[in-house]
């Protein structure tokens, strides 16, 4: 079983109403009123940097279309290749719809 080190009560609840959203507009709504404009923007930057990671990009080329420097294109090529597998489960699942 994965044991998570952000693992509270706080972080539980806060996944239950991540859970609750039922579309997209419904994030969009949530995310604006729970993180500034900047936190959702690096948020997204990340998850794109993953998702062309994914789809074998270098790191440079990635760094140029998203403009995330190449400290956080290696950062989250490290977590999609050494982390909790977070970045490859939700990947691998929408790769296969």
């Amino acid at each position: 079983m994965y044991e998570s080190r952000l693992k509270s009560e706080a972080a539980d609840a806060l996944f239950k109403a991540i859970l609750a959203l039922q579309n997209e507009e419904e994030c969009y709504r949530f995310f604006e009123d729970v993180c500034t404009i900047s936190e959702v923007g690096s948020i997204a930057q990340r998850w794109e940097v993953a998702r062309l990671l994914f789809e074998g990009l270098t790191y440079s080329a990635i760094a140029e279309r998203t403009g995330a420097s190449t400290a956080t294109v290696s950062r989250v090529g490290k977590c999609l290749n050494y982390g909790a597998n977070g970045y490859r489960l939700v990947l691998d699942r929408l790769a296969d719809k």
